[in-house]
C-alpha cells in the first residue's frame, strides 16, 4: 500500500496488486466534498439528525469531513462505517488531510476517527457518534436504518463482488423514506440494479476527472423515518 499525492494535494493510498486508488487522483478530498458532502450530507441540510452508512472507512476522509460539516451547522450524527480491510494506525496518521483542512480540529479528528475502537459506539464530539464495523459488507446485514449511504467500494471491474443488485436491495430496506445513497459510480449495470432495488436515480455532474455521479433516492411514501434517538 503506497501513500501518494493527489492533483489537489491530498494524500490518497494505492493498491498495487489491484492497481487501484483509494480516492481520485484528479483530488481525494476534492473528490469527496463533491460526492458525498455537496451531494449527499448537504441534501439533508434541513435534518437535526442524520444516521450515516459508509461503504468502506478506509482513510476516514469521508467520516472527516462528515465530522466537519456536522460541527460547523450543528447536526447531530450517528456514523457506521463497514470496513474489512483497516489500515495501519501508523499509515493513517501519516495522511496529510488535516494540513489542507482549516475548519474545526482537523488534525484531533482524524486521530480520534482511526484511534476509535471497532464494534463499539463512541461519541467523539458533541454532535458525532461513530461506530466502526469490521466486517465483509457483502455479508454485512445492518440493525439500523439509515438517511444517508456513502457508497464508495473499489470500482465494479476492481471489486465486483460489492456491485450487486442483492445488496443494493438490502440497502434499501434499511434506508429511510426520503434518504439518499451517492456514489461515484454511473456505470449503466449500477444504474439498473439501484432502479430494481427501488431507488429513484439521479445523474448528477461528477467531480474533476468525472462527467457524471449518481444519487439514488427512496422517496418519502415509501415508509416512514425512524427516531433512533
Amino acid at each position: 500500500m503506497q501513500l501518494r499525492i493527489t492533483a489537489d494535494g491530498s494524500h490518497t493510498l494505492f493498491l498495487p496488486h489491484i492497481n487501484e486508488s483509494y480516492h481520485s487522483m484528479f483530488g481525494a478530498i476534492t473528490e469527496s466534498i463533491h460526492v458525498f458532502i455537496k451531494e449527499g450530507f448537504e441534501y439533508l441540510k434541513d435534518y437535526k439528525n442524520i444516521t450515516i452508512l459508509e461503504v468502506g472507512f478506509g482513510t476516514g476522509l469521508n467520516a472527516l469531513l462528515t465530522m466537519l460539516a456536522a460541527e460547523a451547522v450543528n447536526i447531530s450524527i450517528t456514523y457506521h462505517a463497514v470496513e474489512y480491510f483497516p489500515i495501519s494506525p501508523d499509515l493513517a496518521h501519516r495522511l496529510n488531510y488535516p494540513s489542507l483542512l482549516t475548519a474545526g480540529d482537523p488534525k484531533g479528528f482524524l486521530k480520534m476517527l482511526h484511534d476509535a475502537p471497532w464494534n463499539d459506539t463512541v461519541s467523539l464530539t458533541q454532535t458525532f457518534a461513530l461506530h466502526k464495523i469490521r466486517e465483509d459488507f457483502t455479508s454485512f446485514n445492518p440493525g439500523f436504518t439509515y438517511d444517508l449511504i456513502y457508497y464508495d467500494a473499489f470500482a465494479p471491474d476492481k471489486q465486483p463482488e460489492m456491485w450487486r443488485k442483492d445488496i443494493f436491495e438490502r440497502l434499501f430496506k434499511h434506508l429511510n423514506a426520503g434518504g439518499v445513497l451517492t456514489t461515484y459510480c454511473v456505470k449503466g449495470e449500477v444504474k439498473r440494479m439501484l432502479k430494481e432495488a427501488g431507488f429513484t436515480i439521479e445523474k448528477l455532474p461528477g467531480p474533476p476527472g468525472k462527467r457524471e455521479m449518481l444519487r439514488g433516492t427512496r422517496d418519502k411514501g415509501q415508509g416512514t423515518r425512524e427516531d433512533q434517538g
